[in-house]
């Protein structure tokens, strides 16, 4: 099978990633930072190891700012419940994933808050610009994805977390597309909050994420129970992490992200550039065919594309067949196939990775001429 969906989830994993996780399970697999005995404690030591990569990875100094969540969603849905309030107002974008829609448009639809939902430019870029006239005196949080999974081409970040700070308004991002294939820098940014998952670019297994939370940001903790800490309190304890981290942490695949990530970061320039690379030759075989068209731009880290006549579901299935792996259909981004026009057919998404050849990519080409 040639695997080309690791915008989805990233496949094959290295080994590393595998053997940490058995390793966990079968040395210390204890409730990591429950006991005081030598398996607890080695088990708290995978989690804070992991912890402490993270945060020099994002740039930060105090790696309790670094939250482990589910994946990226449960860091979302963190972020954006846990700092809004009756009365106010959101702004973001059209091209986000359902991850921030969804819980964004839900608080809308119940009262909670207003929301603006800013469009993409003509190029599929969002103009900081476009961001701060969509603010108001009640803003506050600008919520945006750093690359969006149907278009491949990263977001000015820096730009629109400088409105956001001039302003005084907390700027959620969203890194699912980014986190281990580029390099983060949230706090120069001017970010209040960045979510990542674990199981794409940084090669961790499913189950796996992580929120970051700025110096000065406060978040209600969506659920409450043990800690390890406090526990003479019936109330939840305020410090981080253990505010936002109740119950047992997930070992196993904390101990799978941490050795993903030491890989996926030690490769992470020539992951970057073959993908890329890979993305170009693909779109220029692409546009050569009639009755194909290319959504993405040159440089981006994906392709997403359609073949006249077919929907992208039957495009997708058929590639399956020949073996080939890509994502067909709304890729949980509704919004952004309103912008292109797809939004009753969806699009094929090709996403390649660290493994995949030019080979691969030819093969994929080759069915599409084939179905063309």
């Amino acid at each position: 099978m040639i695997y080309l969906d690791n915008a989805a989830t990233s496949f094959p994993k290295p080994r590393c990633t595998v053997e940490a996780m058995a390793s966990a399970l079968e040395r210390c697999g204890a409730n990591p930072g429950r006991a005081g005995h030598r398996l607890s404690l080695a088990a708290g030591r995978i989690v804070e190891d992991c912890r402490e990569a993270l945060a020099q990875m994002l740039g930060e100094a105090d790696a309790s700012r670094v939250i482990f969540a589910a994946n990226a969603t449960d860091a979302l849905n963190t972020a954006i419940h846990g700092t809004l309030r009756t009365g106010d107002h959101v702004v973001s974008t059209l091209i986000e994933h359902n991850s921030v829609l969804r819980p964004l448009s839900e608080l809308s639809r119940s009262g909670v808050i207003t929301l603006t939902l800013v469009p993409p430019d003509g190029q599929g870029m969002i103009r900081p610009e476009d961001i701060e006239r969509a603010l108001t005196p009640r803003t506050r949080l600008v919520a945006m994805t750093h690359m969006s999974n149907v278009l491949g081409a990263s977001q000015d970040a820096a730009g629109v977390g400088a409105v956001c700070r001039r302003r005084g308004v907390l700027f959620l991002l969203d890194a699912a597309q980014t986190a281990g294939h580029l390099p983060l820098e949230p706090a120069r940014w001017g970010c209040s909050m960045l979510a990542m998952p674990g199981h794409k670019g940084l090669l961790g297994p499913h189950g796996t994420g992580a929120l970051w939370i700025a110096a000065g940001v406060r978040i209600a903790p969506l659920k409450q129970g043990g800690t390890g800490s406090a526990s003479e309190s019936m109330f939840q304890p305020r410090m981080l992490p253990d505010s936002l981290e109740s119950g047992t942490l997930n070992l196993p695949g904390i101990a799978g992200l941490r050795a993903g990530m030491r890989f996926a970061l030690a490769h992470r320039q020539e992951a970057q550039e073959k993908t890329v690379a890979l993305c170009d030759a693909l779109r220029d075989a692409l546009l050569n065919l009639p009755g194909v068209r290319v959504y993405t731009p040159q440089g981006a880290a994906l392709v997403s594309f359609n073949v006249e006549g077919i929907a992208s579901q039957e495009v997708a299935a058929g590639l399956d067949a020949a073996h080939i792996a890509v994502r067909g259909g709304l890729h949980c981004a509704p919004g952004v196939h309103r912008f292109l026009g797809t939004l009753t057919t969806g699009a094929v998404r090709v996403s390649p990775g660290l493994m995949n050849t030019r080979e691969e990519i030819r093969a994929l080409a080759e069915a599409v001429r084939r179905m063309a």
